[in-house]
Order: C-alpha cells, then structure tokens, then sequence
C-alpha cells in the first residue's frame, strides 16, 4: 500500500483526536490549524500533508 501523502480534512481530524470542523474552523479564523495550512484544490476540499500531521503526533519539542 503506498503512503499517502495528503489526508482529507476528515483523515487530519482523526488522527489528531478532533472533528474535521474544528480544524476547518481553526483554518477560517487563524489561516491555519496548529501551524499546518492544506492545500486548496479547485473543488474547494483540503488536503493536509501527512507528513505535517505526523509530526504534530509526534512527543517532544516542536519547532
């Protein structure tokens, strides 16, 4: 299976634990979610790159 290397703003929300609104809504008053900005595709849906997520997951210090 290959990795992919966008995820759906339904994928992001699941895998950081919140709903696809919050971070839609998060985009619509800061201009992001967290530091991540999607990609804007011509039929208006956003694809959050998954490595970004990942690292958000990820323990530690963030830069």
């Amino acid at each position: 299976m290959e990795k992919q290397s966008h995820l759906t703003t339904n994928e992001a929300a699941r895998a950081l634990g919140v709903q696809g609104s919050t971070i839609r809504r998060g985009l619509c008053v800061n201009g992001h979610y967290m530091g991540l900005v999607p990609v804007k595709l011509p039929n208006h849906r956003l694809l959050w790159p998954a490595k970004a997520v990942a690292q958000l997951l990820q323990p530690g210090e963030k830069e």
